[in-house]
Order: C-alpha cells, then sequence, then structure tokens
C-alpha cells in the first residue's frame, strides 16, 4: 500500500543523528568505549543515518526511508540482546504488608 508522501516520519529527527555522531567521536566517548570494551567506537552508522534523514527531508527517495527503518530496527534489535541484571518479579513478596524488622542488627 503506498502512503501519502508526507505521512512518514523519520523516528527521530535529523539533528538528533548529528548530535548522536558528534557525541560518538568526542574523546570522553572515545575513552569510555575503549575502556569499557577494548575498541575504539564505529559512529560510521549515525552519519549514514544522517545523511539519509536529510536526504529524506529534501528528495523523499525511498532508499533513503528503507535505509532509516533497517537501520532503527538493528539499533532495537541490539538493545534488546543485552540481558536484564536484575530478575523482574511477577508480584509484590507476601509479606509486603508488615513493618520492617528495624531492631534486628544488621550484618555487617
Amino acid at each position: 500500500m503506498d502512503e501519502p508522501a508526507g505521512a512518514w516520519r523519520p523516528p527521530r529527527d535529523c539533528d538528533d543523528y548529528w548530535t548522536e555522531f558528534k557525541h560518538c567521536q568526542s574523546l570522553t566517548h572515545c575513552f569510555h568505549h575503549y575502556y569499557a570494551y577494548g575498541t575504539s567506537p564505529s559512529c560510521q552508522q549515525w552519519k549514514e543515518d544522517y545523511h539519509s534523514c536529510r536526504e529524506w527531508e529534501k528528495h523523499r527517495a525511498p532508499e533513503s526511508k528503507k535505509a532509516l527503518q533497517t537501520s532503527e530496527r538493528n539499533r532495537v534489535a541490539e538493545q534488546s540482546n543485552f540481558t536484564p541484571v536484575w530478575t523482574l518479579r511477577k508480584e509484590p513478596p507476601r509479606d509486603w504488608h508488615m513493618p520492617l524488622n528495624q531492631d534486628k542488627p544488621q550484618d555487617s
């Protein structure tokens, strides 16, 4: 189904892609990424997304739209690969309504 030309908007503002690209290239981010992962960050995707977004705004090119959609889907899929640190509860503990036992000394 074809959409009207003005119906689709990029998921982010084009300036957001540029801001992310500049942040990715900053010295503090590069240092932190190298410290955490042992490699320098790859910032090229942010730059490509910025150019695709600008291309979409200027010419409504379908390949730019597809490139942005694919990039955002990959970004969301990458985020879902990380497991949460805490296990989420389905319901509160049975004794949630009881007062805390503050008289008992804590082990330290």
